[in-house]
């Protein structure tokens, strides 16, 4: 009954009045009143109904074939669009201030004490070892098959025709998931969102300088990085290696942190499936895809 008298009030609905001080409704009443429920369950205010009551009062058989109708149709979407669009670049803005505020972010106790942080940091390969990453050039990919985000799975050892770059990297922040404790205080830890999107922002001229593919790859699961995709918008896929098959395979170096076993960051070019190139230590992750398309670039020059 209050609804009614508000569909009243606002001259959407008009009872006749009768000697009693009765309101008597007509049946296009009854349907007016059941469109603007049904349309304000829709989202429309029910202002926005008025076009679809008005063209029930002059009797047709729906309220939406009238042209002002089909107007109001038009313009509640149109309506509902630039409002998603304005909360999609609000969230978005969220996004990156957490993911920011989380990479900056350590637990009191590693910000009294960040050499004791940095100190349960075990590496298995220290990062002065360079004979061994220099071993790595020449090797034959592994037989190893990981899984992508695009939801294909990629056999190392049969990459195709072509070089193929592979940056390798500890992990990435996921906004809403704290990083390991001390993580700003390890060498070489932080970057990692930088560095996707140096590849992806140079992703063509990757291509076009002769990288047939690009992938990066870490420790991470797959479900994981399927996000840092979506988030990021990369053009390429990521490959997950949870159980260190490529530290197996090529001996890759890793180091412990937050009782989790990482690669440390570098980034392969291998050349029909052969380590042909070992950039490490990775010194400036956000201009490192930089460095590879030089270094592309240069091998063309040269006729490789």
């Amino acid at each position: 009954m209050r609804a009614l008298r508000y569909y009243e009030k606002a001259g959407l609905v008009m009872p006749t009045r009768l000697p009693n001080g009765y309101r008597e409704y007509d049946p296009v009443a009854v349907r007016q009143v059941e469109r603007i429920r049904e349309l304000t369950s829709l989202g429309l205010s029910v202002a926005q109904t008025r076009p679809f009551v008005e063209c029930l009062a002059e009797g047709h058989d729906s309220g939406d074939e009238c042209p002002s109708s089909l107007a109001a149709y038009r313009r509640a979407i149109a309506d509902l669009d630039e409002r998603m669009a304005r909360l999609a670049r609000c969230r978005d803005g969220l996004a990156r201030h957490l993911e920011a505020a989380a990479g900056r972010a350590v637990p009191s106790a590693a910000t009294r004490s960040r050499q004791g942080a940095a100190g349960s940091v075990r590496r298995r390969s220290p990062s002065g070892d360079g004979s061994r990453i220099s071993r790595l050039v020449g090797s034959r990919m592994p037989a190893v098959r990981l899984p992508a985000t695009d939801g294909s799975s990629v056999d190392l050892r049969t990459l195709g025709p072509g070089r193929t770059v592979f940056y390798v990297y500890p992990l990435t922040g996921r906004p809403g998931v704290d990083l390991p404790e001390g993580w700003e205080s390890i060498p070489g830890a932080q970057g990692c969102t930088a560095e996707a999107c140096g590849f992806r922002d140079h992703h063509d001229e990757l291509r076009e300088a002769g990288a047939a593919r690009v992938f990066g790859l870490s420790t991470q699961a797959e479900d994981y990085q399927r996000e840092l995709v979506g988030r990021l918008r990369l053009p390429f896929a990521m490959l997950a290696d949870p159980g260190l098959d490529m530290c197996v395979g090529l001996g890759l170096p890793t180091f412990d942190a937050g009782g989790t076993t990482m690669y440390e960051r570098l980034t392969m070019i291998v050349y029909d499936g052969v380590v042909e190139h070992v950039f490490y230590p990775v010194s400036s992750p956000d201009r490192h895809a930089r460095q590879v398309l030089d270094w592309l670039r240069d091998g063309r020059s040269r006729g490789r």
